[in-house]
């Protein structure tokens, strides 16, 4: 049996020039170009669709989550970039979250679990 591996995800949004700047300012900024942007070996696909709402109505319904190795790095490239927390970065039993929201309303968080979890 062929074990599926995710690969990309799709955002569809009603402004993808906005959308795409926001996540290679907050994500991605070495990142250059209108293709996907690459995020680590995902890839991120933001394509203009007429079959969507400016804002996502239900956000918590799936968050693209980000495990990341240093999570002191990555929250700082994200508050430079000026991103609207959700969810401030707490400490968990588990781990550091923290949950913050794309321009269209989606939410993304950063995880950084602990090695006993």
């Amino acid at each position: 049996m062929t074990t599926l591996k995710p690969g990309s995800i799709l955002l569809g949004t009603t402004r993808p020039a906005e959308l795409r700047d926001w996540y290679r300012k907050a994500l991605a900024p070495e990142h250059e170009g209108d293709g996907p942007i690459d995020l680590g070996g995902f890839l991120l696909v933001i394509e203009e669709r007429d079959d969507v709402d400016a804002k996502n109505n239900e956000p918590g319904r799936m968050i693209l989550n980000f495990h990341v190795d240093d999570f002191d790095a990555v929250e700082a490239q994200l508050r430079a970039a000026g991103v609207e927390w959700i969810v401030p970065v707490a400490d968990r039993p588990s781990g550091r979250f923290g949950t913050f929201e794309d321009p269209d309303g989606n939410y993304l968080q950063i995880i950084r679990f602990k090695q006993d979890s």
